[in-house]
């Protein structure tokens, strides 16, 4: 299904002014880095200069994102009313998290002022839950008997096998923690008057983070700023919870996923088939034509057969004539096959004959023996391999639970990925900038620290499984803006020659730059400050520091994520998948070993600044260089030091005012 429509929401864009902030900021972060690769690498010292102009070249780039984003940024005017009788079904998610966590949740729903149904899809199967979901008359799903033994694909698996076992037109999917406004459904149906809009987004709040949000749990630039940014190229997308999607949209994706997963298993086949014809072919004597034909005919099939895949026609039409050509050419085959044997069976009879033989043994000559026993029968083996593969395509899916997956599997979070297909097969997805349902964020770092891993890992796996830069189907808005989010997750890596750089020069005194002069600063300061005025101007006064500073802090997360997310796609490690817990997991001692390499990092920083001190006072290195490094110095660490607040946090009712 294409809608390639106009995306004409109803709202407000970015003011002229801002538009040419954004561009402005834009231009300078360009003429800046452009100079630096032709005119201020150090390349003698490469090996600090080349990763530092290359995290400088990522940062450009993500600040250009940023703009593109923030160029369409759109404040949708409120929506229409919903639909007229318009059937719902509101999905709670829960795998362990407690009972009564879950029970508020969906008492909570059942109060949403729109008529709906209510289920609670426990993938924990707990009776007792069963039990008092039963008594309040809520409905209760758990994974279907075809799920045994088969892939469970976590939460993804979940709201999959209810799609299947619910009907509704509409479905709003929540966390076990999310307890939503009676009003959800009456502020977001109303979008589903447009008949392709597959998609409504709204944020997620959290009800018990202090003011001083020690663990950057509210995310207000992304639910606000980059969701409505996203928006305005149709691009804002499903975050996991706290959204209305239309099934019709989900099932379209699912059937879609099937057929591409069978048409993979039909190249698969051709593939293999054409190594074994290949394999085959090379090992037909000349003086066998017939044979050498029917494989040339298998040949001529499998060329066919790839052309029509890539052409699109119905894979039923392309197996049922590719059947019949390697059947054809089998017959072809067997009859070959026993012309040459009744010539085995001729040369048998022959030595039988022998006069040279006794009566009580027959001896077979070692020219006749290896006659008969290095005979090649690969052929007719060959095509009935290929014959039976083609008969074996797996329509069934048999290797999952259930043929359609609506919901993507491809990473452990199911939100982005699932969107994007959604978006590459052109429906709409609107960002409802209201607070509709107040959950809980974590209570102390390792949950956090889980969390967020978790993210990263599944937002890695989809770009390297399914890159937006060449998805069919999106536009080139929805790729960048897609791949601004990936990309904003390598950040781990820039942020090594961040810290490294500055602490290599106070120690060592080597500069990753020609000098620092005035064409440098001239260049990079006007970036800086107008870069940093496009956020404050964006945000409106809304907080973003600590989004600023967890970007940086979190590099040893973000690391970890890209090195395990690459394994599993490339080598099939075993990634894992954590449930965030909801409830407080650290107890006792400050666990600093949660946060060791950042720890490391401001150790390295702090001697680095005092050994840079030192040499400034014998005069070994400049003053400028040391003034320069030395704020850098101070800069990172003053974005490191939230992993202080961090691992010392116990929650909000114990946070000290």
């Amino acid at each position: 299904m294409r809608h390639r429509l106009p995306h004409t929401p109803v709202g407000r864009y970015p003011s002229l002014w801002l538009r040419l902030l954004i561009l402005t900021t834009a231009l300078l972060g360009l003429n800046y880095i452009v100079w630096r690769w032709v005119a201020s690498v150090n390349w003698p010292a490469w090996w600090i200069a080349v990763p530092l102009i290359i995290a400088e070249t990522y940062s450009v780039i993500d600040s250009l994102l940023f703009g593109l984003t923030m160029w369409r940024l759109l404040r949708r005017d409120p929506p229409p009313p919903p639909p007229d009788g318009a059937t719902v079904d509101v999905f709670i998610t829960t795998y362990n998290e407690p009972i009564e966590m879950v029970m508020e949740t969906a008492t909570a729903a059942v109060a949403i002022t729109y008529p709906h149904q209510t289920w609670i899809l426990d993938d924990g199967n707990r009776a007792d839950l069963a039990a008092a979901a039963a008594e309040r008359g809520i409905g209760y799903v758990t994974r279907s008997a075809s799920w045994a033994d088969k892939p469970r694909h976590a939460k993804a698996g979940n709201l999959n096998n209810a799609l299947f076992e619910t009907q509704g037109e509409f479905i709003l999917v929540l966390d076990a923690d999310q307890v939503p406004e009676p009003q959800i459904l009456d502020h977001t149906l109303g979008y589903f008057r447009d008949p392709h809009m597959a998609l409504v987004q709204t944020p997620q709040y959290f009800h018990n983070v202090p003011f001083s949000d020690p663990l950057g749990s509210q995310a207000p630039l992304f639910y606000g700023p980059i969701q409505q940014g996203k928006d305005g190229w149709n691009a804002a997308y499903f975050c996991g919870s706290n959204a209305v999607l239309r099934r019709e949209a989900l099932m379209q994706v699912g059937i879609r996923g099937y057929v591409h997963a069978v048409e993979e298993g039909v190249r698969r086949t051709l593939y293999a088939a054409r190594k074994i014809l290949k394999s085959a072919r090379s090992q037909v004597p000349e003086d066998q034509p017939q044979v050498r034909a029917a494989l040339e005919s298998v040949q001529d099939a499998v060329r066919a057969a790839r052309g029509q895949v890539r052409d699109k026609r119905p894979l039923a039409d392309i197996t049922y004539d590719f059947q019949r050509a390697v059947d054809a050419a089998a017959r072809t085959v067997v009859e070959a096959d026993i012309t040459a044997m009744r010539a085995d069976l001729d040369v048998i009879a022959a030595l039988q004959e022998d006069p040279q033989r006794t009566s009580s043994t027959v001896i077979f000559d070692d020219e006749a023996l290896e006659s008969l026993t290095t005979r090649e029968w690969s052929p007719l083996g060959a095509i009935e391999s290929i014959s039976a593969m083609v008969r074996a395509v797996d329509v069934g899916r048999d290797d999952e639970a259930q043929p359609m997956l609506p919901m993507a599997t491809i990473s452990v979070t199911e939100d982005m990925a699932t969107c994007m297909r959604l978006h590459a097969q052109g429906w709409k997805s609107a960002y409802h900038h209201e607070i509709l349902a107040r959950g809980l964020a974590p209570d102390d770092v390792r949950t956090m620290l889980t969390q967020r891993l978790r993210w990263a890992q599944g937002t890695v796996q989809v770009m390297l499984r399914e890159n937006p830069l060449v998805q069919k189907g999106l536009s080139i808005g929805q790729r960048l803006m897609y791949w601004a989010t990936m990309w904003s997750y390598l950040a781990g890596f820039a942020a090594l020659a961040y810290i490294a750089a500055p602490a290599i020069y106070l120690i060592f005194g080597i500069m990753p730059v020609q000098a620092y002069s005035w064409d440098f600063f001239g260049r990079l300061i006007p970036f800086l400050v107008l870069n940093q005025l496009m956020f404050i101007i964006i945000s409106r006064g809304t907080p973003t520091w600590r989004g600023q500073q967890y970007s940086l802090a979190l590099f040893p997360v973000w690391i970890r994520a890209c090195v395990t997310a690459f394994m599993n796609v490339f080598f099939d490690r075993p990634l894992g998948f954590a449930v965030t817990p909801k409830t407080r997991q650290e107890a006792g001692a400050i666990p600093w070993h949660l946060v060791r390499w950042q720890l490391v990092a401001i150790a390295l920083l702090a001697v680095a600044s005092v050994i840079g001190i030192v040499q400034l006072y014998f005069g070994a290195i400049s003053v400028l260089g040391v003034g320069v490094n030395l704020f850098w110095v101070l800069f990172d660490v003053v974005i490191l030091s939230v992993v202080f607040q961090a691992v010392r946090y116990r929650g909000h009712e114990t946070e000290e005012t």
